[in-house]
Parts: C-alpha cells; sequence; structure tokens
C-alpha cells in the first residue's frame, strides 16, 4: 500500500468533502494595466489574457505560490506561478485559505481544462465568467493528503518535461548532424572534375498550378501542395509526373519543399520543377534545392510584405551535376539519414502523448476522491 492510500485509509475512510470553489477561497479580479508602465527589465511578470506575460512591472499585486485562471482572450486557461506576479483585470486570482494547499487547487482545476474551456463565451473576445469558476467544486482532503499528492504531481510533471527535453535534445542533435553531412555531400567547387554546372531551366520545366486553398477537401484522393509544409488533398489532380514543389511567396518561401512521385494538384503560387534530363535524379536536385536554394533566394527575391520568388530567379538557379553514379551515391545516403531523422520525428510526439497521457491518467485517479454524505 502506497504512501497515499494509507493516508486516505487513515484520514478520510468515509471520503471527503466537497465545496465550491468561491466559498472556501478568495477569487479576486486583477487591477487593469497601465500599458505605458510596462518595461522589459521589470523584476514581476504581467499576467493579463494569456499564461505568456504581457510585460514586467517593478510592483506585484500578488504573491508567490498563487493559482489562476484567465477569463477574456485565451478564457479558461489556468496558470500557477511561484513567484510574485502583478494581475492584470483578465486574471481571477484564487487565494486560498489556510486548510487548502493553492498548488492542490491548481491541479484540481488543471485536470478539468476541458470543462472551463467549454463554458468560455465564444465571441468578438472570448470570455469565461467568473461565476464558472466560483461555482467549481473541489474536494478537501486533509493537508496531509493534499501535500502527498502536490508532491507526487510535481515529480511527474518535472520527470515529463524532463523527457520531453531529451527527446527534442536528440531530435535537434539528429537534425544538426544530418544537415551538417547533407551539406557536406553536396558541396561542389567549380573546378570539380566530372562535375557539369547548369542553370535549372536547362535540364527542367518549371510551372505553378491552378489550384486556391479553399478548394482543398478534407479527405480528397489526391495530395494538394500549398505554400506549407502541410499537405491538403482534392478529388481533382493536375500533374501525373515526378517533381519538386516550392513555396511561391509567404512565410515559408525557400524552406518549404515536397517531392511527390504520382497524381497532385497545386496552389496557384507554388511552383513545379519536374526534371526533364535523364541524366538528373530528381531526388538529387530535391536534396540540392532544400540544401542551397533558400541562401540563393534570399540574394535575389522580391520582398515587399512578404517574400516572394519570380520564376527568372528558379530559372537561372545554378544546379551540380556529377555523374549519375555519383548522384546515386549521394541520394542513397541521405535516404537512410532523411528516414533516422523522420522516424525519430514521428516517434517523438507519439512518445511525448504517451507520457502526457499516462500523467493525465495518474493525475486525474490521485484527484478523484469518494465523496463524503
Amino acid at each position: 500500500m502506497s504512501k497515499l492510500q494509507e493516508l486516505i485509509k487513515e484520514l478520510c475512510p468515509d471520503g471527503v468533502e466537497f465545496r465550491k470553489l468561491g466559498e472556501v477561497c478568495e477569487i479576486k479580479r486583477g487591477v487593469r494595466v497601465v500599458k505605458n508602465d510596462l518595461i522589459n527589465d521589470g523584476k514581476y511578470p504581467v499576467f493579463q489574457n494569456s499564461l505568456i506575460p504581457l510585460g514586467y512591472y517593478d510592483k506585484n499585486n500578488y504573491p508567490a505560490n498563487i493559482t489562476f485562471v484567465i477569463s477574456a482572450g485565451a478564457a479558461g486557461e489556468i496558470g500557477y506561478t511561484e513567484e510574485p506576479i502583478w494581475a492584470a483585470d483578465d486574471c481571477l486570482t484564487i487565494i486560498s485559505p489556510n486548510n487548502i494547499i493553492n498548488k492542490f487547487i491548481y491541479y484540481c482545476l488543471i485536470a478539468n481544462k476541458l470543462f472551463f474551456v467549454s463554458k468560455v463565451r465564444r465571441a468578438s473576445v472570448p470570455r469565461l465568467s467568473r461565476t464558472v469558476v466560483d461555482n467549481f467544486e473541489i474536494p478537501i482532503p486533509p493537508l496531509e493528503i493534499q501535500s502527498e499528492i502536490v508532491r507526487i504531481l510535481d515529480t511527474f510533471t518535472a520527470h515529463t518535461a524532463e523527457l520531453q527535453a531529451e527527446l527534442q535534445a536528440e531530435l535537434q542533435a539528429r537534425k544538426e548532424q544530418y544537415e551538417y553531412y547533407r551539406n557536406k555531400l553536396l558541396t561542389f567547387d567549380e573546378n570539380d572534375e566530372g562535375v557539369k554546372w547548369m542553370k535549372l531551366n536547362e535540364f527542367a520545366e518549371i510551372g505553378t498550378g491552378s489550384s486556391n486553398t479553399q478548394d482543398e477537401l478534407s479527405d480528397g484522393l489526391y495530395p494538394f501542395f500549398v505554400r506549407s509544409q502541410i499537405v491538403r488533398s482534392k478529388n481533382e489532380y493536375e500533374f501525373d509526373e515526378t517533381a519538386i514543389i516550392t513555396s511561391g511567396d509567404g512565410v515559408g518561401v525557400g524552406k518549404i519543399f515536397h517531392y511527390v512521385e504520382g497524381k497532385y494538384a497545386l496552389h496557384q503560387r507554388a511552383y513545379r520543377i519536374h526534371i526533364l534530363d535523364n541524366t538528373v535524379m530528381p531526388k538529387f536536385f530535391f536534396y540540392y534545392m532544400r540544401s542551397e536554394f533558400y541562401n540563393y533566394i534570399t540574394k535575389n527575391a522580391f520582398s515587399s510584405s512578404v517574400t516572394s520568388i519570380r520564376k527568372p530567379m528558379l530559372l537561372n538557379f545554378p544546379v551540380p551535376l556529377p555523374p549519375l553514379s555519383e548522384q546515386q551515391r549521394i541520394v542513397s545516403i541521405l535516404d537512410k539519414f532523411e528516414s533516422l531523422v523522420n522516424d525519430l520525428s514521428e516517434g517523438l510526439p507519439a512518445e511525448i502523448a504517451a507520457v502526457q497521457e499516462q500523467y493525465e491518467y495518474y493525475r486525474n485517479k490521485l484527484l478523484t476522491f469518494k465523496r463524503k454524505s
């Protein structure tokens, strides 16, 4: 039997009392922020309509170890601070009495975040009524039990964050290693023996699509490439070929690439590059473009509100072409690296989700009490 089970058996074998939060805690709305008073190097973070600080003050209006609920903007979000803060008027702060640990309240609320989000009124500014927070019922076990639950959940939270950080660091290291070797393999000198330099228009067909974003279907038959890394779908296709896709304008210019074989649809401001020369491996060019094109277009792009590519920039993109056998060797190496990175990229969210699901299961189990009659 665990320590927590022993405490429950000893201290509340018949269940625990449930009370409305507003009956046992002081719930206060924060004080309006004067934005002109915000400073970058202040000591106390200012929370208004988000869990991301609006800025900083040199003063605070709430002490450390306070739970707060966002009531407008990111309404329904629940925060806890171990440091003093300034809570603005879109924060509902929860001051607990001596018989309730504030962080225990936080864990009770965060376990029911979906409930609070479901009560948000959707308007021009999403809002959560204070009444919802006031009337929310929480269990009130003895302090010893609250303390043990907080200890367990703090440990589990730290473990989850540590695991996530380790996995993210591993993924980043793997990506950096991959990019280093990719760039090394794809660096050629104009004097390299057997390497022929050509402009893209000398061995490829370049064009755009005719579809718009609103043409997508959630369960379409064919991939639909737009100006993003996300591949959408349509029931109609425009091309049936092997091609490299890149964005023509927008935030991801020079960083968004897709390799496609078969039928697909294409956005009217995305470019398709179809290789016509059988001495050029499309996959080799795909890897080379992904390695070098961003640097090229940043020197040649037209910039207004967004960076954009003009077709002549693509036509004149210089590409080194080693013998076909060397292209095949490079592609084989990079395919293996790509597989390693993608396996980790796909496994990482799944592993984090599994840890999070396990955490939420045990958290909810720890916070489930028999109601005292």
